[in-house]
Formats: structure tokens, sequence, C-alpha cells
């Protein structure tokens, strides 16, 4: 141990006139002299928990702070330890051989004894065959990979340095490139036939373009492959002058009803109408009859190819037809081999995939209803054989009507009279019927009344005295939120509604005795309802064909006329929105207030009592509505799956939500019923800390300025 102190002592001693140093370290602990290098090179070391051992080095004159530095490294690099950085500056000293693993910084490092990581993009080799031929250059504990165009190689500077300079020398282009201009078959088809005599994919020796504009392929690769290609495009060339005259398109995305009028313009044919469905085919929901009659079907295009007209073909041949297959959305034409490479290029640039739109609509519609009522209704009448008139007050806004009331117990006395016969008291039964109408009357008025309600009668002499008093105070709060959306393709109409259909009379006929009534209904759409047909332009922006509509039923006109009022919203118009921008297309803020008042004239202006002959009502509605509209374009199928995945884990956390122990039954059911695995986002992991657990670190200490290097 004494021994080891002075070897240390001698080796953290610099000379005072140069800033050097001195290495004498004879099985001096690895960690110690870590631990001694930190402080004199000023660096954070991060030692790896399974690094132990003794090191030897011993120098053999004084040596400044980067030539230091550089033996430290090269000594851990002997004791099969390495140096890999790290962010911040700092090094982790680990065993070479789980260096390759261990990540750290990528580049940025020309020490040949520090373990590091570059990435090498290759312009013209192939990255597999130069794995090959780099892996013998890369040390035991290093690594190299192949990633498409791209070398990751994991290894000590100066082998690093070494496979740098050797990818320098063979990443060369030594590929010839050639162009064949054919003249009977169509450059695509030709193109598609050498990429798979090629093998296709990356690892093929030559590469095929065909190039539209002129009906010409681009060959590249081998000088001695690309001539026998070019010759084999010749050869397949001049065979195709004598091909059939009829050839069947296969459409991928495009429809062969829409795309065989344009091709039939084209040959300066009359173009066959089309039998494409589409929602504009439709009748207006608005109407919503309860009729279900379609209209009568077209004849199919395939019937009989159209007639030749008497104008010209855009390709000088008026003999080529052109019709479609309805079964298969296919497309035939019969024509020569030069109209036929022209028409399969239209077909080529129309049959593409179209972008589709999700359209997203926020309807919000908060409203606040409060009313006040105070009425008071007062009844005069004289009982039978008095001489004290009839009087009463009675008000439209008051509930119940006091006139029906007191005709209800009027119907008591309707409904008995009394006769003397004979010198006795006979009571009969008459007008019951009468009586029965009053009372029903009454009773639904008193049924019918809200809010508070009171009442009296008395008898005075011959005279009956009523009075009602009614107050009613309501206030009704509403905060509705609607989100429908639909996905649609690019001008495409489409067209959603979430409601219901309700019966509307539309006529009646009664016959004088009963027995030829009938009543015509129409049912009606009452619902949410989003109509749409997006437009994407070059530019990125969308034009929207909108229309929005929000129906509800209020509630019967009266009580005496049972038919609907109809709570309808609507919105249509067209507009321009960037992609994924939300905007407010409408909306309408309403403030009403309506105040009433019925009274007795010169009686209901008195002071006090005025109140007992006058009814006051206070009536205010507040609505805030807005219509709120977010479209997409969904340009690939990853941006569907990824649409998908969001919706999905939306309606999934909420069932997790509801029974965090059970498993989302919409899962179950993807599964089970769908045999599919249930979309999602992909998540990205988390990024690997620099300092894993049980690592120790040592921190650089500052070095005096006197002892610096320069």
């Amino acid at each position: 141990m004494k021994r080891f102190l002075i070897g240390l002592l001698i080796a953290t001693t610099p000379v005072p006139a140069l800033s050097q140093y001195v290495l004498n370290f004879r099985d001096a602990d690895v960690r110690a002299f870590i631990q001694d290098a930190s402080r004199v090179t000023g660096r954070t070391f991060i030692i790896d928990p399974s690094v132990q051992g003794k090191v030897s080095v011993v120098t053999d004159r004084p040596l400044s702070r980067s030539e230091y530095f550089e033996l430290v490294l090269s000594t851990l690099r002997a004791n099969g330890l390495a140096a890999v950085p790290v962010a911040g500056g700092a090094l982790r000293i680990q065993p070479s051989s789980t260096a390759a693993q261990a990540g750290g910084r990528i580049g940025g490092s020309t020490s040949p004894n520090r373990f590091v990581t570059e990435i090498f993009r290759l312009r013209h080799i192939d990255a597999a065959s130069a794995v090959e031929t780099l892996r013998p250059l890369v040390s035991r504990e290093g690594s190299i990979t192949a990633n498409r165009n791209t070398l990751v190689v994991a290894d000590f500077g100066d082998n690093v340095s070494r496979i740098r300079q050797l990818i320098a020398q063979i990443d060369r282009d030594t590929a010839t490139t050639t162009i064949v201009t054919l003249q009977n078959a169509g450059a695509r088809d030709i193109a598609g036939s050498l990429t798979a005599l090629a093998g296709g994919g990356e690892a093929k020796s030559v590469s095929v373009v065909p190039i539209d504009s002129s009906n010409s392929l681009a060959l590249r690769g081998d000088a001695a492959e690309v001539a026998r290609f070019a010759e084999l495009a010749r050869d397949l060339d001049a065979r195709a002058a004598s091909g059939a005259e009829v050839r069947v398109v296969f459409l991928e995305h495009a429809d062969a009803a829409q795309l065989l009028p344009v091709l039939q313009q084209l040959l300066g044919q009359s173009a066959a109408p089309s039998t494409a469905s589409g929602l504009s085919d439709r009748p207006a929901a608005s109407g919503g009859g309860a009729s279900n009659a379609r209209p009568a079907a077209q004849p199919a295009a395939t019937s009989a190819p159209a007639a030749p007209a008497t104008g010209e073909s855009v390709f000088g041949q008026k003999n080529a037809v052109v019709t479609r297959f309805e079964g298969a959305n296919a497309i035939v034409i019969a024509a020569s081999p030069d109209v036929q490479r022209s028409l399969g290029e239209v077909i080529r640039q129309l049959d593409t995939r179209r972008q589709q739109v999700l359209v997203e609509a926020i309807i919000v519609e908060i409203s606040d209803t409060a009313a006040k009522e105070l009425g008071v209704q007062l009844l005069l009448a004289g009982l039978e054989g008095s001489n004290i008139p009839f009087a009463v007050t009675n008000y439209s806004n008051a509930s119940p009507n006091i006139l029906k009331v007191g005709a209800a117990v009027a119907a008591e006395r309707l409904r008995k009279t009394t006769t003397t016969v004979n010198g006795q008291v006979v009571t009969t039964n008459q007008n019951s019927a009468l009586a029965d109408t009053l009372q029903q009357a009454a009773a639904a008025e008193i049924l019918g009344a809200t809010g508070g309600l009171g009442g009296a009668a008395f008898k005075a002499g011959n005279a009956i005295f009523g009075a009602i008093i009614n107050a009613v105070q309501s206030d009704n709060k509403s905060n509705i939120l609607s989100t429908p959306s639909i996905m649609t393709l690019d001008n495409q109409e489409a067209r959603l509604l979430v409601g219901q259909e309700i019966p509307i009379t539309t006529g009646e006929a009664l016959s004088d005795n009963f027995d030829n009534a009938f009543r015509t209904v129409q049912r009606q759409n009452v619902g949410i309802s989003l109509e749409v047909k997006p437009q994407i332009n070059a530019g990125g922006t969308i034009k929207l064909d909108l229309r929005q509509e929000v129906s509800s039923i209020a509630g019967p006109v009266s009580r005496d006329f049972s038919d609907l009022i109809l709570n309808k919203r609507e919105l249509e118009t067209t507009i321009t929105v960037d992609d994924g921008e939300i905007v407010g297309i409408g909306g309408l803020l309403d403030d009403n207030e309506r105040r009433t008042i019925e009274k007795i004239p010169f009686l209901g202006d008195l002071p006090l009592l005025g109140k007992l002959f006058q009814s006051k009502g206070k009536a205010r509605a507040k609505t805030n509505l807005m219509v709120f509209i977010r479209p997409t374009i969904l340009r690939s199928a990853e941006d569907a799956r990824a649409m998908s995945g969001r919706r999905y884990d939306y309606i999934r956390g909420m069932q997790v939500e509801q029974d965090p122990e059970a498993e989302p039954s919409i899962d179950e059911l993807v599964r089970d019923y769908m045999g599919a695995v249930p979309p999602s986002i992909a998540q990205t992991p988390a990024q690997a800390l620099p300092v894993r657990p049980g690592d120790q670190v040592i921190e650089a200490v500052p070095v005096p300025p006197s002892e610096s290097v320069q």
C-alpha cells in the first residue's frame, strides 16, 4: 500500500516548468486510476459496476495533458475496457464486449481510443454487400449493420477512421445509363416485365424507369446488364407490332362507368350515359316522404358499343371501339396498338388512389329560458231567482280558467232538478251529458295548471264569490353539444343522418257517417343531418359544399290542435378551409324578452287593490348557437389508420373508465366477431438514460489555470 501511494504521488505531480505529467502505476486499482485521470484531465467519467481489475502503466518522459488523456484511454482499451462518449461530454467506462450495445453519442470524436458510433450513407454501392466487405475491419468488440443505403458502425475511433477512408474509395458510381425508345408497346408494360426479370426490390442489377411523355425506357446499372436489357426491350417492342388489337384494362381505383365517357369522347364517339350511383341521385331528405319508389333502371353501358359520331378522334382513327365490363370494373379497348397505348396512358393517369377528407362538425347550442306569471281571477254570480248581476275577470295567461271551474260547480245544479208533486218534493236528474262535459273540462283545466295555485269560494246571501290566484316561475337551461363527422372521397358527396322519422299529417277526410274516414301521413326526418362535398385544391386547401341541419320536436301546436311544431336550424354554404383548420361557419345569438299585462280598465290601475284586477307575465329567452367545421385530408392509408386509432382509443377509454376491471367490449367484439386486431396508436419508446442504476459517477475536478496545456 505504501508503494502504491508513493507511485500515485509521483504520477499526479506535474513538472512545474512545463505543466506536464508522468505516470508510474504498477498493479493499481483501475477505479483509482480512472479517478486520478479525471483529476488531471478535468473530465467526468461514469464507471460501470462491472469494471474491476488492476492496471500498470509507466512513462519514460513527461506527457502533456492531451497525451496523458490518450494514454489513459489506450491503457483502458488494452485492459478490455472502452470509453464511450455520452451526453454532456462525459465518458462511460465499461467492458468492450458490451460497448456496441451501450449506445452513446454518435460521431463527433477523433480520438483513436474512444468507442464511438458513426453512420455512413452510401450513394452507389449496396449496403448489404458493403457489410460483407467491411466486417473483417471491425474489431471483435465492435459491430456493423446495414439499413437500406446506410451503414451503422460502432467501434474504436481508429477502426472507424479506417472504415471511413475505405468507404470513400469503394462507394463510387460505375453504372451506365441507356435510353430505349419504343414504337409499338407501352413503356410501363415493358418496364414491368424487365423489372421482374431484373429481380425487383433493392437488389436488382438494372434499374428500369418508364418515361411516359416519350414512350421510352431509361435503363441504369452494370454496362453489360444494361446492354442485355436494352436488346430485350427492343425485341419485346418489335413483337408488340403484331400483337392483339383487343386489350382489357382492369381498374384499381377509378370507376369504369365514369371513365368510359371520357375515353369515348377522345375517340370521337358519343359518350354513353353513366350509370354510376351517387348520393346526388337520391331524393332530397328534406322532402321526407314515405315513398320508397326508385327511378327506373337505366340500360347498362355494356349492352352495345356506342356508335361512332361525326366528331374527329384525337388519335386520328375512327374504327376504334371502347366499352366496359361492369362485373369486373374493367375497360375493353379494341384498337390499333398505338391507340391502345395512348388510351392506356390516359387510364393510368386517371386510375389513381383518390385522397379522402374527414369532415368533423361541432354544433353547440346554449339556451336559457326564464318566465314569471302572476294572475288573480274573480267571479261573482247570483243564485236562482236573485237579481245579482254576473261578473268575472279572466285572462289568457292565467290557468286554470275560472269560468270552466265555475261551470263545473253549476253543473251539479243542472244535473238535479227539484219539483213539488202532490205536496211532496221530488228530485230528478236531467242534463247529465252536459254536466259531465263541463266537469271533465274543469278537471282537465285544473290538472294542466302549473306553479302555485290557490282559490276560494263562499256564499253570501243569494250571491256566490270565487277567486283563483296562480303564480308561476320557471327557469330552463340547456347545453346541447353534437359532434357529427363523416369521411368521403375527394369530390364525392356524402351524407350523415342521425335522428328519427316522425309522422306528419298531410290530409284528412271524414264522411257524414264515418264509414270512409282516412288520413294521409308523410314521414319526415328529425335529428342531425350533415351533407358535404369536398374538393381538394392544388395548394392543399379544401372547398366544401356544405349543408348542416339540426331539427327537433318542440311539441303540439296547442292543447286543442295535436299537430307538431318542429324546431329547425339549417345552414347551407360553400367555403374554403385549410387542411386541419377549424372554422365557424355560422351561428345565432338571440336575446328575446317579452312582458305582458292584462287588467280591467280603471280597476286595474287602483293602488294596491288594482293587483286583484290584473295578470302579469314576463318571459326571457337567450339562445347561443354556433356551428364549427374542421376538414382533414387523409392522404394515405397511414393517415386513415391513425385517425381510426384515435377514435377507437377514445371509445375504448370511455369503456375502461366505466369498468376498469373488465375488458372493453369493443376490443372483445373486434377480436372475436371480426377476427381482427384492434387499431391503436403507436407509442414512441422512452429514450435510455446515459446513467443507469449502480453506475459510479466521478465528476471532473476543475484544473488550476497554471496547469492548463495549450
